[in-house]
């Protein structure tokens, strides 16, 4: 068996913005494995200054995993325990390679057209004006479930938006999600969590900074909008830190990026300390391409969730991976109709 990896720019339709800042281009990784004729592909989706594994090592470290393909996977999430994008690359180079097609990595209802993911639409952060043409253009798609990203701008004027969104739409018709990306203190976010649940918010994602876990423990309790951990998962690889954290803030939820939290294997994990405390979750891609988007959503089809996904982030780019991937009335789905395009 033969490894390699190729980098690839991904180029953003309209630059995103975000609490970290504005995102006018994303930076991937492709593992391709080739034997015997066949070849398979994963995604290495490193997220710069969010991935545990955004180290000045990384690209050594790609090298080591394709110099060492013959360890086989399992050594490999071992070795690799530190870097779970490059897990989670394997994990899908290797199940490309074993599979029908190269990317039925998970063969289901889903990969067959008969059935789709429900999805939220994303609303980034910008302008009130962009924010309130984005919020009207996922209305107009479909979605039934919008995601706002909160935390860079005023506050009061996102508020505003949100408002206005529930003036004209109940949360029997739209159900709203809000993510702070951890821009709250601990000392302001149970103020700023009583404004949010005047509007019905279903939930919030990282209302304060990772790593605080008395002041989330504390939020979790007092908190009149559900709260959903996310970068709290991020950069925790020991099992018992893992348990630790689930059982301590004991959160309303818990959301899975298989890029940042080690993959398929990874998430399973998280999964089976949330199911013992009764905790829901869902799962989120993380800016990959079509590629790693195609193994999450493939992978959480097989969970048989019921909640919205946040696996809408396959249209952002001009230069995406060409794939059966597309989004239709608010929902996921893989069209077989059409064909899979690699350009790497």
């Amino acid at each position: 068996m033969k490894a390699s990896y190729k980098k690839y720019i991904l180029n953003f339709k309209q630059a995103s913005g975000t609490s970290r800042g504005v995102l006018r281009t994303k930076e991937t990784y492709f593992i391709i494995l080739e034997n015997e004729g066949k070849i398979g592909y994963g995604e290495t989706g490193l997220f710069r200054g969010l991935s545990a594994d955004d180290r000045p090592d990384y690209e050594a470290k790609l090298v080591w995993a394709c110099n060492h393909i013959h360890l086989g996977l399992s050594e490999l999430l071992v070795q690799l325990i530190e870097f779970p994008s490059i897990q989670f690359g394997l994990e899908q180079a290797f199940l490309s390679l074993g599979s029908t097609t190269g990317f039925d990595l998970f063969p289901s209802d889903f990969t067959k057209k008969k059935a789709s993911i429900p999805i939220n639409g994303l609303v980034w952060m910008g302008s009130e004006t962009f924010m309130q043409e984005q919020i009207a253009s996922k209305l107009k798609a479909g979605f039934t479930t919008i995601k706002m990203k909160i935390g860079a701008i005023d506050f009061e004027t996102e508020l505003k938006l949100l408002k206005a969104i529930r003036n004209q739409y109940s949360s029997k018709e739209i159900t709203l999600r809000v993510d702070a990306n951890g821009a709250f203190t601990p000392e302001n976010a149970l103020t700023k969590l009583e404004s949010l649940a005047n509007l019905e918010i279903h939930s919030i994602e990282q209302p304060i900074k990772h790593g605080q876990l008395k002041a989330m423990k504390e939020l979790c309790k007092q908190t009149p909008v559900p709260i959903a951990l996310d970068e709290e998962l991020i950069g925790v690889f020991n099992a018992e830190v893992k348990q630790q954290i689930i059982e301590e803030i004991n959160p309303q939820y818990i959301i899975l990026k298989p890029s940042l939290v080690g993959g398929i294997k990874g998430s399973n994990e998280w999964i089976d300390l949330a199911n013992k405390q009764n905790i829901p979750y869902w799962i989120t891609s993380a800016l990959e391409s079509n590629i790693g988007l195609n193994a999450i959503s493939q992978y959480t089809y097989t969970l048989g969730v019921t909640l919205p996904q946040g696996l809408g982030t396959g249209s952002l780019y001009t230069n995406n991976i060409q794939s059966p991937l597309e989004v239709v009335h608010g929902n996921i789905q893989y069209n077989t109709s059409k064909a899979w395009k690699i350009n790497i």
